[in-house]
């Protein structure tokens, strides 16, 4: 007769389906992403319709995370998480069943609304489903498996493209997502609603102006931009210095493998108490920081050392302070709160990069570096003014 399973066994069995959530958010972002120029290049003003159709994708997140997040705290995270993950895979399947590239539009559109549903929900079960003494090591978990999906997107999406196309890739999309909406069904337990007080708009605004949200909400959005303008403008710096393609394709992947290794690592520390989440923010910044000052340094070397330290800061940020928004808000509201840090996060990934362009267009692409490192190197100051609460260990 067999054994019945562990009660570690069965808890990994009903959260990994929302790691692989994860992933496939982070792998249907990245994975078309970098593989719609193959869909531009013989169109007229090619490289704004490449821009609209990443846009579409993002826009779609921005706009709906946060009702999606109020969605799941009213009538539970699961079926969101479920209808997401199939909204999702029917918006893959359609373009690929259409032979119709013009669907490409709203099949992005699809695909960003459907990840904005399961994306939230997803969090939000992360953190009902631990209790608070684990939930650094799961926020740690869920990130890893995000960052891979964003590290390999690019890779398997041009193989699978090079293969049949980007019906192929779309295919494989919709395969994926109905696979996981299927073991989320199977092993993800359902997690009732929570009786909720009435809420007001003026309730929501305050609550969402509080230092407990807008603090590591902030140092969020500081890590996406951090990230998204090291693995967007380090390869632009390492080609001027003249660098190859593969050096600097190295350079972001291991950027992306920092941030991926140090996230479980930071949520243990945390949960530990080795690190608080003040800290743990404050050192994230401090060397991403460091990481866009050092993309200043000319050649190999500049690349080489940012590449990691970026990598690792913002690998160190996520987890931390997607835990310290979980413990510091109530449980009935998960949903809600996750959403809108997410959204922060969208506006980090977006306005990171546009202010590096912006000043690199004024100046040089150096100036551009040194902007954002400024920032990131003063808003430890501006996030720890006030002192946590020292009966919240996490609270920031």
């Amino acid at each position: 007769m067999a054994a019945a399973p562990s009660a570690p066994a069965t808890a990994r069995w009903r959260i990994r389906p929302l790691y692989a959530a994860g992933f496939t958010t982070a792998f249907g972002a990245h994975g078309i992403a970098a593989n719609l120029g193959a869909y531009t290049q013989d169109r007229m003003s090619s490289l704004l319709v490449l821009g609209a159709l990443l846009a579409l994708y993002d826009g779609a997140e921005v706009l709906l995370k946060p009702l999606f997040g109020t969605l799941a705290d009213r009538i539970g995270a699961r079926p969101v998480l479920l209808g997401g993950l199939i909204g999702f895979a029917a918006a893959s399947a359609a373009f690929a069943l259409s032979d119709n590239t013009g669907l490409l539009w709203l099949a992005r559109l699809g695909q960003g609304a459907a990840a904005s549903a399961f994306s939230p929900a997803a969090s939000t079960l992360v953190a009902r489903l631990h209790p608070t003494a684990k939930r650094g090591r799961a926020f740690g978990s869920y990130g890893f498996y995000k960052s891979i999906g964003y590290t390999a997107g690019p890779l398997l999406g041009g193989a699978l493209v090079a293969v049949g196309g980007s019906d192929l890739l779309f295919a494989v999309m919709a395969g994926l997502a109905l696979a996981v909406a299927a073991w989320a069904a199977l092993a993800v337990p359902a997690v009732p609603a929570l009786p909720r007080a009435r809420q007001t708009v003026v309730d929501l605004a305050r609550r969402l102006s509080e230092g407990s949200f807008l603090r590591p909400t902030a140092a969020l959005a500081a890590a996406t931009a951090a990230l998204s303008v090291g693995v967007g403008f380090l390869p632009v710096s390492g080609a001027a210095a003249g660098l190859g393609p593969v050096a600097t394709g190295a350079a972001v992947s291991v950027l992306a493998a920092c941030a991926a290794i140090v996230q479980p690592l930071a949520g243990r520390a945390l949960d530990a108490g080795r690190i608080t989440a003040a800290t743990g923010i404050a050192a994230g910044l401090i060397l991403s920081a460091a990481g866009l000052a050092a993309a200043m340094l000319p050649g190999l070397a500049g690349v080489l050392i940012a590449a990691p330290a970026i990598g690792a800061g913002t690998g160190l940020i996520t987890p931390v302070a997607f835990t310290s928004l979980a413990a510091t808000t109530p449980e009935e509201r998960l949903g809600q709160t996750m959403g809108a840090a997410e959204l922060g996060r969208e506006l980090g990934d977006a306005g990171g990069p546009l202010l590096v362009a912006a000043v690199a267009t004024a100046t040089t692409l150096t100036g551009g570096f040194a902007a954002l490192a400024l920032l990131l190197g003063a808003a430890p100051l501006a996030l720890t003014r006030r002192r946590p609460k020292p009966s919240a260990r996490q609270d920031i």
